[in-house]
């Protein structure tokens, strides 16, 4: 069994042992990711670039946090929808790869559409 196994049997346990299976429906998973990734982003209203960049401490924990519950409510809403989310993100890796060129994207934050 690999990390990413261990990881995903230690949340569904944790979430059976408090029978909240219940409230994970899908909508309700991708509700709480765009929740927490706006905690995330919360951790860097009103810092400059330099500021984003250099978080430690208190910060760089919190934002530790938010980074992890992003992540582990995208593996409970994997688990529901029995997606391989390895596989899937292989698979984007390489339409990604397809759709943005290194001759064309190198260097450029262009969509794939203006390349």
């Amino acid at each position: 069994m690999n990390k990413l196994e261990e990881l995903v049997k230690k949340i569904r346990k944790f979430r059976d042992d408090r029978d909240w299976i219940q409230f994970h429906n899908p909508k309700n998973l991708a509700e709480a990711i765009i929740v927490e990734a706006g905690e995330l982003l919360e951790k860097f209203l009103w810092l400059d670039l330099d500021q984003a960049k250099g978080l430690d401490g208190k910060k760089l924990n919190k934002l530790k946090e938010e980074v992890a519950d992003i992540f582990i409510f995208l593996l409970y809403l994997c688990d529901v929808l029995k997606i391989d989310l390895v596989k899937e993100a292989d698979k984007k890796i390489s339409i990604n790869d397809e759709k943005y060129p290194i001759a064309k994207a190198k260097g450029t934050a262009k969509k794939y559409t203006e390349l």
